[in-house]
């Protein structure tokens, strides 16, 4: 089984040597995404709820490039700069995934990149 590199200039480029996704088979493995604009460069890092919707638009057009959608999504990985962030991060994050939710694992993390509150990733199936 052969991996491709998924990209797409609808969601930011990667900050190192990494791919934005990896396709294996029919799944798809993203990177962590974070709030950042791709078209305007805009980084959102004051409100947990529009960086919540950046960070999943982000993951949305890397799904799309790879030719498949949010609903095709099994696993999620959050990763939240504050854990009292939850709430707001959540409800945002249900609006992306009000029908047949995928697993997901929401954590604490001790430092993200560019000091970012949010961070999320996704594993999903591509048909």
């Amino acid at each position: 089984m052969e991996k491709q590199v998924i990209s797409t200039a609808k969601a930011p480029a990667a900050l190192g040597p990494y791919s934005q996704a990896i396709k294996v088979g029919n799944l798809l493995y993203t990177s962590g995404q974070l709030a950042i604009n791709s078209a305007t460069g805009e980084f959102i890092n004051d409100d947990i709820q529009k960086a919540t919707t950046q960070a999943l638009e982000n993951v949305k057009a890397i799904l799309e490039e790879a030719g498949t959608s949010l609903d095709k999504v099994v696993k999620t990985l959050v990763f939240l700069k504050d854990m009292n962030d939850f709430a707001p991060m959540n409800e945002v994050y249900a609006k992306y995934f009000s029908v047949n939710p995928p697993a997901r694992s929401c954590v604490q993390a001790g430092k993200l990149p560019k000091d970012a509150l949010v961070e999320i990733e996704v594993i999903a199936i591509v048909e």
